[in-house]
């Protein structure tokens, strides 16, 4: 995959995206702590946050709060919100109630232009897609996060699902989330052939190498304590050069460590 080139009078538009599965807030210590989450997601200090595993009113585990609505107030920034299951709570009057929700959230500083949210196949656990359209300062970006099935039998029509969200218009978009398996995946073959990987086509990468000095440059974020795995991915759109990408701490704050991906948006699209 080739990264674009911008022409003289078309500077590229920077863009910087984080995604991380939070856990519904609970770190590796088994604590449920949203200022800790929020605290890590200040400090990125990214356009555009893409969450997956978000509670909104889903139990003790998260002490039954909208976490959504919440990290979006102490961060000031706009919110879209996919859930993947959304039932019934019982206790109060049926009008009082909160509906328990849990799934992807896309919190921006930029303006949200679309939101959309697209039901996933698979059986067990429901699995969805937010897709949103991000304003850009002459441009725009098309940004899907999603969390797919720990069942690879259900991988493959997920990603098939995912690559027809993005429609030949949607010239500059970028994919990412939790994907339940490495990037060379055999399920994930429908995502490489329209998508590139951001961290391979990254100009600089950082993925915490002092850990293990053995994993210089591999990119993995799970499990947090001992990453070993690189299942949280970002995928581009050739529209979108990908000037950095970085495995970032978590703060204990998930199981998971957020990936951070910084883009050149190619303008006038």
């Amino acid at each position: 995959m080739t990264k674009p080139t911008p022409g003289p009078d078309q500077p590229p538009i920077p863009v910087r995206v984080l995604t991380f599965n939070t856990h519904h807030g609970v770190g590796d210590d088994g604590r449920h702590d949203l200022p800790r989450l929020a605290t890590v997601l200040a400090a990125a200090d990214a356009d555009v946050i893409c969450l997956q595993e978000v509670d909104r009113h889903f139990g003790a585990r998260s002490e039954n709060v909208d976490q959504a609505l919440l990290l979006a107030r102490a961060l000031d920034m706009q919110l879209a919100w996919g859930p993947a299951i959304d039932e019934p709570r019982g206790g109060g009057k049926a009008g009082d109630r909160p509906r328990g929700e849990y799934g992807n959230a896309l919190l921006s500083r930029l303006p949200i232009l679309i939101s959309d949210v697209h039901r996933l196949p698979g059986g067990g656990e429901p699995r969805c897609a937010l897709r949103t359209m991000i304003e850009l300062d002459g441009g725009a970006l098309w940004v899907t996060t999603t969390h797919l099935s720990r069942s690879g039998g259900d991988r493959p029509a997920q990603v098939a699902a995912l690559a027809q969200l993005h429609t030949g218009p949607m010239e500059t978009g970028i994919v990412v989330g939790d994907f339940n398996a490495p990037p060379d995946a055999p399920e994930l073959m429908t995502l490489r052939q329209r998508f590139g990987d951001a961290w391979e086509l990254a100009n600089e990468r950082d993925d915490r190498a002092g850990w293990k000095f053995w994993q210089h440059d591999e990119g993995n974020t799970h499990p947090a304590r001992s990453p070993h795995r690189r299942i949280d991915q970002a995928w581009v759109t050739p529209g979108v050069a990908v000037a950095g990408a970085q495995v970032l701490d978590g703060g204990g704050a998930s199981d998971h460590l957020p990936l951070m991906v910084d883009l050149e948006v190619r303008s006038g699209v």
